[in-house]
């Protein structure tokens, strides 16, 4: 009975390592059939890194004036860009040192010949940095000549120079510039001096009035502008430019007579939104950039643009 059992046991064992190692067997052979012959082809058929570096194996290469490597096939001379080496467009379409812009404000020129009574002008020199960034530079003379509408004083200026500056960024950097959309802010200072004559004074109570004169007074005054503006080509390096102005004093000398009505370069007191209108000449300054170093494959053989 017991040499029963244990025959029957051992046949139970052996059955379970057959099957065991049957499974094994299925689960290691690899199953041939029409689509794992053709399962490397189709993994590489669509693998565009895969086929370009293998194509990039018999190509040379050279970088084109904006920084994009191009390839030349050694066999057909076929020029070829590596679609799958572009993750995004390059962040500056211009060089560096773009262009220098000198423009002249003929907006308080303008406003005084039709009848305002104070402003003189100004003008300004602006760097282009990858058309982007724009530092910019402003000097100008104002002077003031203003009799009140109620005539108890008479305001006068003489010419006096005032600076800004500040920077300009364009929006349409990677756009063609003879067309530009900006926002900026600047820093003004002006030093001048200031009079006022035929100050009259009223008296309700003994109804009458009292005539003097205030000598000059020296002053400062500091303030800050946030700009917008639209400059578009006319002919040729010529365009024109507008700026929207909103602009606030900082700081400020305060006379014994109180604050002066009139601060070169900023204007009169009464409004913080203002403008102007320039004429700019721009120069081209790509010949101040270094140009690129052309390619090198295996840092031995140096490659030149085909046909060249």
């Amino acid at each position: 009975m017991k040499s029963a059992i244990y025959i029957l046991l051992a046949a139970v064992l052996l059955a379970g390592a057959s099957a065991t190692a049957q499974e094994r067997k299925r689960r290691m052979t690899p199953v041939d059939n029409p689509a794992t012959t053709t399962q490397a082809v189709n993994e590489t058929s669509a693998d565009t890194a895969r086929i370009n570096a293998k194509r990039r194996e018999a190509s040379v290469s050279y970088v084109d004036d904006r920084g994009k490597t191009i390839y030349v096939d050694t066999v057909t001379g076929i020029e070829w860009t590596d679609s799958a080496a572009i993750s995004r467009v390059p962040k500056m379409e211009f060089p560096l040192f773009h262009a220098l812009s000198v423009g002249i404000n003929l907006w308080d020129p303008v406003m005084r010949a039709f009848g305002q009574d104070y402003g003189l002008a100004d003008a300004w020199v602006e760097l282009s940095l990858h058309n982007r960034y724009k530092p910019i530079v402003e000097v100008g003379l104002g002077s003031a000549s203003h009799r009140s509408p109620t005539g108890k004083f008479f305001y006068r200026s003489p010419m006096s120079v005032f600076f800004r500056i500040g920077a300009n960024y364009n929006f349409l950097f990677n756009s063609n510039p003879d067309y530009q959309l900006f926002a900026g802010a600047r820093y003004g200072f002006a030093p001048f001096s200031y009079s006022v004559d035929d100050v009259v004074v009223d008296s309700p109570y003994w109804d009458e009035s009292v005539k003097f004169n205030i000598p000059s007074q020296n002053a400062t005054a500091g303030w800050f502008e946030l700009i917008l503006g639209l400059r578009v080509k006319l002919w040729g390096p010529i365009s024109a430019g507008w700026t929207f102005k909103y602009h606030q004093i900082l700081h400020q000398s305060h006379g014994r007579y109180g604050d002066p009505w009139y601060i070169p370069g900023y204007g009169s007191r009464k409004g913080a939104i203002t403008g102007s209108f320039s004429i700019v000449y721009t120069l081209p300054l790509s010949h101040l950039n270094k140009p690129k170093a052309p390619a090198v494959i295996d840092n031995k053989t140096e490659v030149k643009q085909s046909g060249q």
